[in-house]
């Protein structure tokens, strides 16, 4: 299942500028990068060569600078100093000895990035200056909710942000035709061959969670475990509709 990936034409385009990224890194890496929602992430990662790129992910941001830099660390397989100054130095160490002696560059996906402490968007410039900004080894994706956006161009930002390469912003699926094709993947991706919503349900699914899929995940889970207690093979309107009123 984690490798079926709903992509309509819109999303391939997306994907496939995102994609290339790989083939361009020594051209990117090193620059902050901000991702909006996380619908090619898992793409994206499956899709990295592991023998050109080391991918660490991190959802854990609601705590100290320091804390981030460690979490770093042991990703990379350093036992972490307990100063950020010496922390930092081995960091960029080990970060240079992968590039050099490895040809292997880390890609650091950070999710639920609009949870950063403020004094990490402060000195993480700083921490990706290699050799006086003359080499790009490590990619950063910030990930995060859109007042992510508005923390970035905050005066005390401005060095990070005029880092940033590639800005996307993933909106929700509104359009009829493509959330019913969202909706019909998600299904055949869990093993169901057959329709459970009619055209009616479709609507109501779409309107209730304003074209979000985890707001509609949510409702179809909630929906399909009413169904199972009362021994359906489908989800009538009805039955969605009460599943929609019980999660407001």
């Amino acid at each position: 299942m984690a490798a079926c990936t709903f992509k309509s034409e819109e999303d391939e385009e997306l994907l496939d500028a995102l994609s290339r990224i790989y083939d361009q890194l020594e051209l990117l890496t090193g620059k902050a990068w901000w991702i909006l929602e996380i619908l090619p992430l898992r793409h994206l990662v499956q899709g990295a060569n592991p023998h050109r790129y080391q991918v660490i992910y991190l959802s854990e941001t609601d705590f100290g600078r320091l804390d981030l830099y460690r979490s770093l660390a042991l990703a990379l397989g350093i036992d972490p100093p307990h100063r950020r100054a010496a922390l930092w130095r081995e960091l960029k160490a080990r970060i240079l000895d992968l590039a050099d002696n490895k040809q292997l560059l880390p890609v650091w996906a950070i999710d639920e990035a609009q949870n950063l402490p403020p004094e990490f968007f402060r000195d993480f410039p700083a921490f990706l200056n290699f050799a006086l900004d003359s080499r790009d080894l490590l990619t950063v994706w910030l990930i995060g909710h859109p007042h992510l956006v508005q923390t970035l161009q905050r005066a005390p930002y401005a060095a990070l942000a005029s880092r940033i390469q590639v800005r996307v912003h993933l909106k929700p699926v509104l359009e009829r035709e493509r959330f019913a094709q969202l909706i019909q993947h998600a299904f055949k991706a869990a093993g169901c061959a057959h329709t459970l919503l009619a055209d009616s349900g479709l609507e109501l699914l779409r309107q209730a969670s304003q074209g979000l899929p985890r707001q509609a995940g949510r409702i179809l889970q909630c929906a399909l475990q009413m169904a199972a207690v009362k021994k359906l093979n489908h989800l009538p309107d009805d039955l969605l509709q009460q599943a929609i009123t019980e999660l407001r």
